[in-house]
């Protein structure tokens, strides 16, 4: 019985190894904690534009945390250097991590060269929120925004990152888009990567 019941032994914490752990979050809990969120940050804003700012921030710090853990999980401590190289590590790898699944589509944008756009149908912090008249145009997905701003920012590929509303036809629910608009510096330097 050789090797049987036994476990190895770690000197420090700090010499075990990651393990990738339980990878889903109850999605009732994760409801709460959000709505709890949102609840609190309305409390200490006076306009809808300064809360969409504050669910942003909350979300730049999940984004730079969650770009830590996947470079050193999934990439062995190596990060995208190339524009399209990130855009699909956000839109499939950091999407299906927190989302569990990929994102329904990434797209360029027609009018400017420095806007990407990710949409999707049903984003998760928007599913189990009603919005009062009072609110308009009230996007949560302004946290999701601020995710892959802190991503971005993250991996040196700074970007103002916004999410809106596009009504579909023959849908009640409007698909969200996140507008990313990369500052010129990014657009320089994958110019002259080529």
């Amino acid at each position: 019985m050789i090797g049987v019941g036994k476990i190895k032994q770690y000197s420090n914490v700090l010499d075990k190894p990651l393990s990738k752990g339980k990878q889903e979050v109850s999605l009732s809990a994760f409801a709460f904690l959000f709505s709890e969120l949102v609840q609190y940050n309305q409390t200490q804003v006076d306009n809808i534009a300064e809360l969409e700012r504050r669910l942003e921030d909350a979300g730049y710090a999940v984004g730079a945390r969650v770009l830590e853990l996947l470079c050193h999980r999934e990439k062995g401590n190596r990060r995208e250097t190339r524009l399209l190289g990130i855009l699909s590590f956000v839109h499939s790898t950091v999407w299906k991590v927190l989302f569990g699944k990929v994102a329904d589509s990434l797209e360029k944008g027609t009018e400017h060269e420095d806007e990407y756009m990710i949409s999707e149908k049903e984003l998760l912090v928007n599913r189990f929120i009603s919005i009062p008249k009072d609110m308009g145009t009230f996007n949560c997905g302004a946290f999701v925004a601020g995710i892959v701003r802190g991503v971005l920012d993250g991996a040196g590929f700074p970007a103002i990152v916004t999410a809106h509303f596009v009504p579909v036809e023959g849908q009640q629910r409007p698909r969200t888009t996140i507008l990313m608009k990369f500052a010129e510096e990014v657009l320089r330097r994958e110019a002259r990567l080529g």
